[in-house]
């Protein structure tokens, strides 16, 4: 195995993990006040809304559970760049923080559009596979997920499961949502701008997420990467 690399945007240490202290539950209770005010304002907002908000909700009881027992991870490299967080600032400010505010106050209204009854079905329809394939993603992750770029002490190289088929389901997951997020939310604030920002977020950060899987497995998993393609099944001559 390669040696792990130490630079400024890499830290080496028996740190604890993303999603610990105080922010998080007070982040979920503004979540709940914003949803309650949201559903209130239902006939404003629209029935593609309402789908928008229970799959939030949906996702957020998918990952909660893996994040609270994944505080207990060691984590031994974690790479926190400036990048970095600008990415995960703008995903939970366009998946989640101006989604909410706008279903709950209409201040983006000035940016609302209209769509036909059937396109905003085929983006709630959407939202089926993509649950299942974040839940699955995050189950057979298991304790080696991490909503940030960090490696765990025994981190483990998974290929089974949904891995066995995709390199990064869970980002394909995320991919269904964002583009089904402009189907739900006729709004160009709070329904498209998730589009640009995880765009981003797959050209930036996947290259360095995989640059640390090979860092930590070396042969493992560029043989891992022959077989399997980042978003399908590699294609073998």
């Amino acid at each position: 195995m390669q040696p792990l690399p130490t630079d400024r945007s890499a830290e080496i240490s028996g740190q604890r993990p993303m999603m610990t202290g105080i922010g998080t539950p007070i982040m979920l209770g503004i979540c709940l006040l914003l949803i309650a005010v949201a559903l209130m304002r239902w006939r404003d907002n629209g029935w593609g809304a309402i789908v928008w908000l229970g799959n939030f909700v949906a996702m957020t009881a998918i990952r909660l559970p893996h994040a609270e027992r994944n505080r207990s991870n060691v984590v031994i490299v974690a790479r926190k760049g400036i990048d970095e967080t600008l990415l995960l600032i703008a995903m939970f400010a366009t998946m989640m923080a101006l989604p909410l505010v706008q279903l709950a106050t209409g201040v983006f209204a000035a940016a609302d559009y209209t769509l036909p009854d059937g396109v905003t079905a085929i983006g709630a329809v959407a939202l089926v596979p993509m649950l299942w394939l974040f839940w699955r993603s995050h189950a057979d992750l298991g304790r080696n997920w991490s909503p940030g770029l960090e490696v765990r002490e025994d981190h483990g190289l998974v290929t089974g499961g949904v891995y066995a088929r995709w390199r990064h389901p869970m980002y394909i997951a995320i991919w269904m949502a964002v583009l089904a997020q402009p189907l739900l939310l006729h709004n160009w604030v709070a329904g498209f701008l998730a589009i640009p920002a995880f765009t981003a977020m797959w050209l930036l950060r996947v290259p360095q997420e995989e640059a640390m899987l090979r860092e930590r497995f070396g042969p493992a998993y560029d043989a891992y990467c022959a077989k399997v393609g980042r978003l399908w099944p590699a294609v073998r001559s």
